[in-house]
């Protein structure tokens, strides 16, 4: 099946995509990335057998090189812990482009939110998920390929990331640790054009986030030790 939306809807497109689906799990994947043969079978057994596992993340080689994304070792490494019967690391987040996911968990957080146009989108949901008693699995077996387009407006992407960033930051977080992460930001990013095009977008976006801001509970810490997406940010941190 081809849906066509008429437009270019960034991340919020999966969505709709996963209303079509009638398998247990879904793969996701980008123009630029395939999945290595035999990952998606090898996810899905993983899947099946973990029903408390929402979403298993692969390994990503970076083409032509050959080299792994430097974004593994974040997954590698992340310092949140989970249940023994975990297959591999418990990320606190996941990448879109390299993700299998159980199609019912997907649904139940109601997919990528309509806020977050593109980089970092992944926030919302895997947060969502977590607060929800879902878990999230690093699988070092499992690989996909990437092969970056190298015309790409880093700017633009930059004030993108930075933009929802703060609408996650907003949304989801308690109000103290907001404010401090909100102070943080304008501390310490670049000071330059985009980041004030960043902040100005996510400050008209300010209506429709208070009404839809639905924080997790104060000092609730499964999913906050987010990795970091390669956005131009600072480190995140736990302020």
């Amino acid at each position: 099946m081809l849906l066509r939306p008429g437009r270019n809807p960034g991340a919020l497109g999966r969505s709709p995509a996963v209303r079509h689906v009638r398998t247990p799990c879904v793969a996701f994947c980008d123009d630029d990335t395939w999945w290595e043969p035999g990952s998606l079978r090898h996810a899905a057994d993983v899947l099946d057998a973990r029903p408390l596992l929402a979403a298993v993340a692969a390994r990503i080689v970076v083409e032509p090189s050959g080299e792994e994304d430097p974004i593994v070792a974040d997954l590698r490494d992340s310092p949140l812990s989970g249940p023994a019967w975990l297959p591999g690391p418990a990320p606190g987040s996941f990448l879109a482009a390299a993700t299998v996911m159980r199609t019912d968990a997907f649904r139940a957080v109601g997919g990528f939110h309509p806020g977050p146009w593109f980089g970092g989108e992944e926030e919302l949901p895997a947060t969502d998920l977590l607060r929800r008693g879902w878990w999230l699995s690093y699988v070092p077996a499992l690989t996909i390929h990437h092969a970056a387009s190298t015309a790409r407006d880093s700017t633009a992407r930059r004030i993108v990331g930075l933009r929802d960033t703060l609408w996650f930051t907003w949304l989801r977080r308690p109000l103290v640790p907001a404010l401090r992460r909100t102070g943080y930001l304008l501390r310490t990013v670049p000071r330059d054009v985009a980041s004030l095009r960043a902040f100005a977008h996510a400050a008209a976006g300010l209506p429709w986030v208070l009404k839809q801001r639905d924080p997790v509970p104060p000092g609730w810490k499964r999913g906050c030790g987010r990795w970091r997406k390669r956005s131009g940010l600072p480190p995140r941190g736990n302020t």
